[in-house]
């Protein structure tokens, strides 16, 4: 049986369709979907961490640097020389001690009222800055100024014995109280330099300065003496 609607004209069934077309269109208007831009977050600058590398120590004193009323030796970045080197003679009654990671030979020398002196002997390779800035090392540890280059002949003196020329000095320390004093010698010596030091009381390193050259003056080689 045919419908009503296949009795329209072709003309009302166009219109018909327009109509339809036309509420559907009305229809998606209404429900229009909007698209909204989200602004994008700014980039974050973090703070640049700076790489800093551990602080370098300052580098050690070349010899031992005990303090001269302890007769301690102090860390040093120089190695010792190796072997014996040197021999020598102590006085008798100059009593040995413990040699400690530097000292070839270690000695103390009593006093009256209790007073000692501390004598050190120490040897590094090579020159060890020479005689000029060894002379202002050993000031520098009793607390006086260094002196010019031009002023080192005046400040020492010199003494061979055995084959060996040793360079000597006597520094008085600046202070009224319980002032100290040091006798230092030094010399090369198969590639090394060889210092021996006393340090201690200003009056019992004084007092035991002609025990001091008379011991300097038994150093020798270790090596036998070729005929």
């Amino acid at each position: 049986m045919a419908t009503a609607a296949h009795f329209l004209s072709p003309t009302r069934r166009c219109r018909g369709r327009l109509l339809v077309l036309v509420l559907l269109l009305s229809g998606c208007e209404r429900n229009e979907v909007a698209a909204y831009r989200v602004p994008k977050e700014p980039d974050v600058s973090l703070p640049a961490v700076a790489a800093t590398a551990p602080a370098a120590t300052p580098a050690t004193a070349a010899a031992d640097a005990p303090n001269p009323s302890a007769g301690r030796m102090a860390d040093t970045s120089v190695a010792a020389a190796a072997g014996p080197g040197l021999v020598w003679t102590a006085p008798a009654g100059w009593e040995p001690k413990p040699l400690g990671a530097m000292r070839k030979g270690s000695y103390t020398i009593a006093g009256d009222a209790g007073a000692t002196a501390d004598l050190s002997i120490t040897a590094f390779p090579g020159a060890v800055g020479g005689e000029f800035a060894n002379v202002n090392r050993w000031r520098g540890q009793l607390s006086l100024p260094p002196i010019a280059e031009s002023d080192l002949a005046a400040a020492v003196t010199h003494l061979s014995s055995n084959g060996l020329t040793f360079t000597l000095v006597d520094l008085a320390g600046a202070g009224a109280a319980s002032p100290q004093r040091m006798l230092g010698a030094m010399t090369p010596s198969g590639g090394a330099m060889w210092f021996f030091k006393l340090s201690g009381p200003d009056a019992l390193v004084a007092a035991t300065k002609p025990a001091f050259l008379d011991f300097i003056q038994t150093v020798r080689s270790a090596a036998p003496v070729a005929p």
